[in-house]
């Protein structure tokens, strides 16, 4: 039988500071009504000063290993010999340095090195991405079990002075570890569909600060330091490209949408969930929701989503389960599997809090 990539760990971080949505609005002109009925959000967690992506992404990797290791003593999908992980594989679009990768440092400071460890960058479609590969090195024989790691501060990269992106975005991390095994395992992941379209570039970008810039020698314009998004275009985007990517994986694995135990999509907007899940057929029971709680976590996103959903029960052994996200470049990307038993810890500062069913907005 081939060899598959098997989930068999997974956890999930966020800072200690919460931001309420009435915190934002004593800061800007909005309301939190304002920003519950667009987007679905009412608080988002941001690191304090001095702290950076690598300390997310460590913690929530530390989560997922000991979260695979609690897994194998009860017999759960990790029911071997543990070989020790030997990749690393980091999302991220807020790396702590230009240069090097942050990839090696998290590894390093997890005990793991010398492994080989980089990063990816493909914003929030970036875990999906990475799983992708971290799972073909998997199945390719490069490695034997790998740590994925999802990490964001986009609070660093937020212009302090636009409502609109600090409402939506919050810092997070989630993390998945992968091991060899059999296609027929629980856990095994089924199939990918990734796409991109570069004519889009301009939609969801940080214009300064890259080599296209920095070449001028010139000052970068005033605002270019931040992150900036189209929205309307990027709603319009996200739902079409999720859509279509979900329903060519699902065709390829021979899934039917409507038999999707769960949706677990990037949490961007309640109602780009809505739309794509009414695309696959899906009730809204089926949509795995927590972005009320983190906001959009770029890249933490899906896993820290995963770790949210297994921790409070919304993710069940057996359950028919598909991964998508669409984020910068622009990308796409989807992923399946059937939903393994885990040991997962509940995320420090969710505890208590199940993920939500998508919260009212307005249309």
């Amino acid at each position: 039988m081939s060899r598959a990539a098997v989930l068999c760990g997974l956890g999930g971080w966020v800072p200690a500071k919460a931001v309420a949505n009435s915190t934002l609005a004593e800061q800007l002109d909005t309301t939190d009504e304002w920003i519950r009925t667009r987007t679905g959000i009412r608080q988002r967690f941001v690191i304090d000063p001095g702290q950076a992506t690598s300390d997310l992404a460590v913690e929530a990797g530390r989560r997922a290993l000991e979260s695979a290791r609690r897994t194998r003593e009860h017999g759960g999908a990790d029911g071997g010999p543990a070989p020790d992980v030997d990749l690393v594989v980091l999302a991220t679009s807020t790396p702590d340095h230009p240069c090097p990768a942050t990839a090696p440092v998290v590894a390093h400071r997890l005990g793991l090195a010398p492994v080989a460890a980089f990063d990816v960058g493909a914003v929030c479609t970036g875990f999906v991405y990475a799983l992708a590969t971290a799972a073909s090195m998997v199945t390719a024989g490069l490695a034997r079990r790998a740590l994925v790691i999802g990490a964001d501060t986009f609070s660093t990269i937020l212009d302090p002075a636009d409502r609109t992106t600090r409402a939506i975005f919050g810092d997070g991390a989630g993390a998945v570890v992968l091991r060899a095994g059999r296609p027929d395992e629980p856990g095994a992941l089924l199939g990918f569909d990734l796409g991109s379209d570069g004519g889009g570039e301009e939609l969801i970008t940080v214009r300064a600060g890259g080599s296209r810039q920095r070449s001028t020698g010139a000052p970068a314009p005033e605002g270019d330091e931040w992150f900036s998004m189209r929205g309307r275009e990027v709603f319009t985007q996200a739902v079409l490209c999720m859509s279509r990517s979900a329903e060519a994986l699902l065709d390829g694995i021979g899934w039917r949408g409507e038999e999707l135990d769960r949706m677990v999509a990037h949490q961007a907007n309640v109602r780009i969930l809505r739309a794509v899940g009414e695309q696959l057929g899906l009730a809204e029971d089926r949509l795995v929701v927590n972005l009320d709680r983190v906001g959009n976590t770029v890249a933490g996103s899906i896993p820290l989503a995963l770790a949210d959903a297994a921790a409070s029960g919304g993710l069940r052994p057996g359950q028919r389960v598909l991964l998508t996200g669409f984020g910068g470049g622009l990308t796409w990307g989807s992923a399946a599997l059937r939903w393994p038993e885990l040991h997962v810890e509940p995320v420090p500062g969710l505890e208590g809090d199940e993920p939500a069913a998508a919260p009212d907005t307005h249309p």
